[in-house]
């Protein structure tokens, strides 16, 4: 999940960011990719257009040393047909910052920061700036290139009196401050989607291994600890525990649940206690109609409403796979997943958020 973050670059880079899309476009404003002298990490996606990104980020790389003072970021602008000769037909607008001490110094406090909400904000034009501030507009890394401490936010050199609210709303996009400045201000924002799976067998290993590149994160349950295994992704957090139903009742409001232990009494309590709850976003259970049918029994003999155990997706998965190899299940029930946090997210995003305006350095 988010290579260009988690990889520690040991060579001079140009971080790619996609700053505005119009129409159609392969990848969506914020996805961003690392450029080196020869390679590079992650992918703003593919074809021609990234060919030509990475073109741009090498020339810059080459040509640092020459750039006049106060150089060092570009913005770009692609028309896909025309241009390009891509499909997509969109206009795809693509930041270009060499990583100086200061970007550096941002995305290193990003890193350690990833669960917690974020904008980057980067001059384009002018001297560099390249600034992390947290969810309350509050400085929290970064400088400009003349060095020394973070810059207070209200500093007249970088901001002046009047600099604009970064919109919520908009997602990463470019502003122009009352100088006429371009600026690119660029969420980075903690994944919203949060799955408790319960069970290390087999099929939960292999959805694990998918999720792990997925934004998500993952608390991943079972009593017995030597069934999980020794390397574990970024973004998931292991519980070895006698007593799972305590985790669902700490779990966040609006986590999603995915239940696949080795017992079927554990299953049971642990979709009881699960439906109990009214604030579930999402809950499956591995199993059969016929388990389904069961359980049901079970939940209304135990007065459960109709309307709660009616939640519960059993079988999971997306229709039509019928495979059943754990890595075959594990794609189609990452898929289903994909499908309710993409819904979530956008019903998320029509909720009007106030914008972030830029806060005292802390």
């Amino acid at each position: 999940m988010n290579e260009w973050l988690t990889t520690v670059m040991a060579e001079p880079a140009v971080l790619v960011t996609v700053a505005i899309v119009e129409g159609s476009g392969p990848r969506e404003p914020g996805a961003r990719m690392l450029v080196t002298a020869g390679g590079q990490v992650d992918t703003i996606g593919g074809g021609h257009l990234e060919m030509c990104a990475v073109d741009v980020g090498r020339s810059m790389l080459r040509s640092a040393a020459k750039l006049p003072e106060g150089v060092h970021a570009r913005l770009e602008r692609y028309a896909l047909g025309p241009t390009l000769g891509q499909c997509c037909g969109g206009v795809v607008h693509l930041a270009f910052e060499l990583i100086d001490a200061s970007l550096a110094e941002v995305v290193a406090s990003l890193r350690k920061r990833w669960r917690e909400d974020s904008w980057r904000l980067s001059a384009i034009d002018g001297t560099p700036v390249s600034l992390l501030l947290d969810a309350d507009g509050a400085v929290v890394a970064g400088a400009s290139a003349s060095g020394g401490d973070a810059l207070p936010s209200n500093h007249p050199a970088v901001f002046g009196p009047a600099f604009p609210a970064i919109d919520h709303q908009r997602g990463t996009h470019i502003l122009r401050d009352t100088a006429g400045r371009r600026w690119l201000a660029d969420p980075c924002l903690a994944p919203r989607a949060h799955l408790l799976l319960f069970g290390a067998g087999h099929v939960g290993a292999a959805i694990v291994r998918m999720l792990g590149e997925l934004p998500c994160t993952v608390t991943w349950i079972d009593e017995r600890e030597d069934m999980f295994p020794p390397t574990i992704p970024a973004n998931v957090t292991v519980e070895a525990t006698d007593a799972p139903e305590a985790l669902v009742a700490s779990a966040p409001a609006g986590a999603s649940y995915l239940v696949m232990t080795h017992s079927h009494a554990l299953d049971q309590r642990l979709s009881e206690a699960i439906l109990a709850r009214p604030d579930v976003g999402w809950f499956g259970l591995i199993g059969s109609k016929t388990k389904r049918v069961q359980f049901e029994r079970r939940m209304a003999a135990r007065g459960l409403p109709e309307d709660r155990i009616a939640a519960m997706v059993c079988p999971i998965g997306i229709a039509g796979i019928t495979n059943k190899l754990p890595a075959a299940i594990a794609a189609s029930v990452c898929a289903q997943l994909l499908t309710v946090w993409e819904a979530q997210q956008t019903a998320a995003l029509e909720t009007k958020a106030a914008p972030v305006r830029l806060a005292a350095s802390r």
